[in-house]
């Protein structure tokens, strides 16, 4: 079994999440959040970053650590084990644009019950619910956006 670790984002611009749409020769097809490996010596808030502005072409900044998630796929010579490590990003624009090269072929931002109804994966599905708690008892303090927490 190979362990594997990647980091990812969950970006909000004024209320909405950043989603993207994968469509891997027509066997691997859905909606997902922006994540990625994480490179020797990087750090994870790192690895999100780098990922999130690859993926998507946005550049965020992290509000705070979410959580991690865990999965396990077979690839045609072995199972992977693979932690994701999660955070809460801001971006102060609706732009994005999808990394063709990762099989991307659209992104963009979604009212929270689309978003939630649009994932293909359950984890992320829930990752996104813990983070979009998080946005909304920052919103409700008033802390959203002003740099403070």
């Amino acid at each position: 079994m190979i362990e594997a670790v990647s980091c990812g984002g969950v970006v909000i611009f004024r209320g909405k999440i950043l989603l993207l749409y994968k469509n891997y020769k027509n066997r691997y097809e859905g909606w997902v959040l922006p994540k990625g490996t994480v490179e020797e010596g990087e750090e994870y808030n790192d690895t999100a970053l780098r990922e999130v502005k690859e993926e998507t072409g946005v550049s965020a900044h992290i509000i705070k650590y979410i959580g991690k998630t865990n999965y396990t796929f077979n690839t045609s010579y072995d199972t992977v084990d693979k932690d994701v490590h999660w955070y809460l990003m801001m971006s102060d624009s609706y732009y994005s644009k999808p990394q063709k090269e990762e099989y991307f072929c659209d992104s963009g931002y979604y009212k929270y019950h689309e978003a939630y109804h649009l994932l293909k994966f359950p984890n992320e599905q829930q990752i996104l619910e813990q983070a979009y708690s998080e946005y909304m008892a920052l919103r409700k303090a008033n802390l959203w956006g002003n740099k403070k927490y």
